[in-house]
């Protein structure tokens, strides 16, 4: 009788851990105990198609970690759709990540506009819509918005960067502003705005320009016509690099700001010609490839070994596929946090309860910080300047919180 009794608490130990063990897994859509499957869309073709190296890179992070065991075991499983940047195109991909995928999460598709056309219906399902590549302010809208976060500088306290140091550095300055005509753009002129101060009333003439233009050049030689010797550029990378090239070609030298969306040397530079960027400058957060200043960093050793084994055809000085590679990581995190409670409730939550959290690209002083109640992942800068070759850090780290 004893006997039995032993195995019969023996049975009940056994089947109790089992129950346990399977209490502590809790999936969502999209999970299994091998596999996570995430959503994204990405401009791979369309006006913004130099932002896909952003995608390519986070597909090619992904591919390395399912090579090394996956995420406590599971394989990522990335589906990575192309929408042209055009929002009816973002909603119909994202509608089929959720609807037929059945995706556990949309994490980290680019673009203002496109992300705009998803914001509410995401939300409404309670999707995470997690690290949407794009600083609008929107986007840190925790009340109304809690399944949406940012994975981006603020467009607004990026903007307060320039108009500080042009105030600093050119108190007499005739100003000058082109932006594209979206929510990003108008952020961006906020900010820039903001950091002027009184000195906003030097702004000569401001320009706008639709994404489906075919050039900016027009917008560039009206803006010389007035004389204006500093200017703001806000543009996406084909943009970018018209205004810069456009610039050069009319002989036009002002002192020269560009954001930070539009400041890719492999991505913009490049094609706008680099003896045409000399003396730029931009605002960063995020390590550069090709900086000497990083040549013995473990963290950018990591990067070009990366670069090499898993996106060979990348380019590691385009700012995109830093990002994209900062970001994955950042996917890692939050995926590795949740453990096995990887529903769509306790990904936000992990998401929305980060601190002071370094990655190996992130500029010196540079933290990631995400609270329940303030989404703004990070808002301090380095400012930077392109000599012909590279950019050149200059300054100390700058806290530009709109607050």
């Amino acid at each position: 009788m004893k006997r039995i009794w032993k195995l019969a608490v023996g049975a009940f130990v056994v089947a109790a851990s089992l129950q346990a063990a399977h209490a502590q897994k809790k999936y969502g859509p999209g999970v299994t105990d091998t596999e996570i499957k995430l959503g994204q869309t990405m401009p791979y073709s369309g006006p913004a198609s130099a932002y896909g190296s952003q995608g390519k890179a986070t597909l090619a992070y992904f591919k390395m970690v399912n090579a090394k065991g996956g995420i406590n075991g599971r394989k990522i499983n990335l589906l990575s759709m192309d929408d042209g940047y055009s929002p009816p195109k973002t909603i119909e991909q994202t509608r089929k990540l959720v609807e037929q995928e059945e995706v556990l999460a949309v994490m980290n598709s680019l673009g203002t506009p496109t992300n705009s056309a998803i914001h509410k219906y995401l939300n409404q399902k309670k999707v995470p819509h997690l690290l949407v590549s794009t600083g609008a302010s929107k986007w840190n809208d925790p009340k109304n918005f809690p399944w949406t976060t940012p994975f981006y500088p603020p467009y607004v306290e990026e903007g307060i960067i320039y108009g500080k140091h042009v105030v600093a550095n050119h108190p007499n300055a005739k100003i000058a502003i082109v932006s594209q005509n979206d929510d990003s753009g108008r952020d961006y002129v906020k900010g820039f705005k903001i950091g002027l101060g009184a000195k906003v009333s030097q702004v000569v003439k401001e320009v706008t320009y639709e994404v489906t233009d075919a050039t900016v050049d027009s917008q560039v030689i009206d803006l010389k016509g007035t004389g204006a010797d500093t200017l703001f550029t806000m543009a996406t990378p084909k943009f970018g690099a018209q205004v810069i090239r456009k610039v050069a070609d009319l002989g036009w030298k002002p002192n020269h700001y560009i954001v930070s969306v539009s400041s890719s040397q492999g991505g913009v530079l490049e094609p706008a010609g680099l003896q045409n960027a000399v003396g730029l400058i931009t605002a960063m957060a995020l390590k550069l490839a090709g900086d000497p200043t990083w040549e013995n960093d473990q963290g950018m050793k990591d990067f070009l070994k990366f670069m090499k084994e898993w996106f060979p055809d990348g380019n590691p000085v385009d700012s995109s596929v830093v990002l994209g590679y900062t970001t994955a990581q950042m996917i890692e995190l939050i995926l590795t946090r949740a453990g096995d409670n990887l529903t769509r409730e306790n990904i936000l939550k992990v998401a929305t309860n980060i601190q002071k959290q370094t990655f190996p690209l992130l500029l010196p002083g540079v933290t990631v910080n995400v609270a329940p109640d303030n989404y703004a992942t990070f808002t301090t800068f380095r400012t930077a300047r392109f000599d012909g070759k590279r950019w050149g850090i200059f300054g100390d780290p700058i806290d530009a919180s709109a607050k």
